[in-house]
């Protein structure tokens, strides 16, 4: 399937192959249901979304630093190299930079989106609280945003590339806000506050508080109300973003929306629990992904062929295509 997506995006350097390939095991190995998605892509726009996700792991990997081999200062040292590579077209015989650096030239991916990430990345070195709605913007700009407005290029519109931009970057806001509410727990575990302060307090929360749930593997009545807020601002930038599929190339459209649809399926999950954050994790289970996976996937297959889907059943199309889906993803956790 590998040598199928190269071949059908041209790419044909032996070097450079290997490069989309080791990008597209890191997808599939850690993107889980990003991974998902992007096999609902046409198999030419599969190789520069996996080299966007490689690049974006290489990042995160170095600011998380899952081992705890390097100090602050390494990490930051790291990631200013990183950032020295981006600017000097410097590869140095990593693969994830070769396959990013080739996405960004044949895409014209500009280089200030990359520049925003990694600013972002930074900031998670040292910065553990958001004091307010704008602090946390600055920091989803970078971390969330412009990964929707890099993967546009890929996925190609029926309008202005610009009319178009306020919806991608707003479906990657949504979609970290929703891993914001996800992962409070997990997120404090590191040190980490992803809520506006201000907002929190309005209800009578702080740091101390959120400790105190995830000690003891519980919420608290204003903790819950905090996060009620904090999720209603999550689904109204959904509604938003939902604007843009019709915005977005057929072919890339089953993609999108089925992305959109599992994820803000997240937010469901976080409500149905009453807002109970601490000591689980919200997730879609494997048989909902599949089914919406393989509802997607015969969209997308008639999208790229011409014709019209609307009138396929989703119960006919899931049990079709569910086999598909099951023996690709169906171990794969959220």
């Amino acid at each position: 399937m590998t040598r199928t997506e190269l071949d059908a995006a041209g790419i044909t350097d032996r070097s450079l192959r290997q490069s989309y390939e080791h990008c597209r095991a890191l997808n599939a190995r850690h993107g889980k249901t990003f991974f998902l998605a992007t096999r609902l892509l046409a198999p030419d726009q599969r190789p520069g979304v996996h080299a966007l996700y490689g690049f974006a792991r290489r990042a995160d990997d170095i600011v998380d630093d899952l081992d705890a081999r390097l100090g602050t200062s390494d990490r930051a040292a790291r990631l200013d190299s990183l950032a020295g590579q981006l600017k000097t077209r410097d590869v140095g015989g990593d693969p994830v930079l070769a396959a990013v650096l080739h996405t960004a030239d044949r895409y014209r991916i500009p280089d200030h989106l990359f520049d925003a990430f990694l600013t972002s990345m930074r900031m998670d070195l040292s910065v553990t609280t958001y004091p307010d709605r704008g602090a946390l913007d600055r920091y989803v700009y970078g971390s969330a945003e412009v990964i929707g407005l890099q993967l546009l290029p890929i996925l190609g519109t029926t309008v202005p590339g610009p009319e178009a931009e306020p919806y991608a970057a707003a479906l990657g806001k949504a979609f970290q806000l929703t891993n914001f509410l996800r992962d409070v727990d997990e997120d404090l575990a590191r040190d980490r506050v992803y809520l506006p302060a201000d907002e929190l307090a309005v209800h009578g929360v702080d740091r101390e508080l959120l400790v105190w749930c995830r000690r003891y593997g519980k919420g608290e009545p204003r903790v819950r109300r905090a996060l009620a807020d904090q999720h209603e601002i999550a689904r109204r930038i959904y509604d938003f973003a939902r604007g843009g599929i019709e915005r977005l190339a057929p072919r890339s459209r089953p993609c999108v929306a089925t992305a959109l649809l599992l994820y803000s399926e997240i937010l469901d999950r976080i409500e149905d629990s009453d807002f109970e954050v601490f000591g689980h994790r919200a997730t879609v289970g494997t048989r909902r992904r599949v089914r919406v996976g393989a509802e997607g996937l015969v969209r997308a297959w008639w999208a790229r062929s011409g014709r019209r889907a609307d009138s396929l059943s989703p119960r006919r199309s899931a049990r079709r295509h569910g086999n598909t889906l099951r023996e690709g993803y169906g171990s794969l956790p959220t």
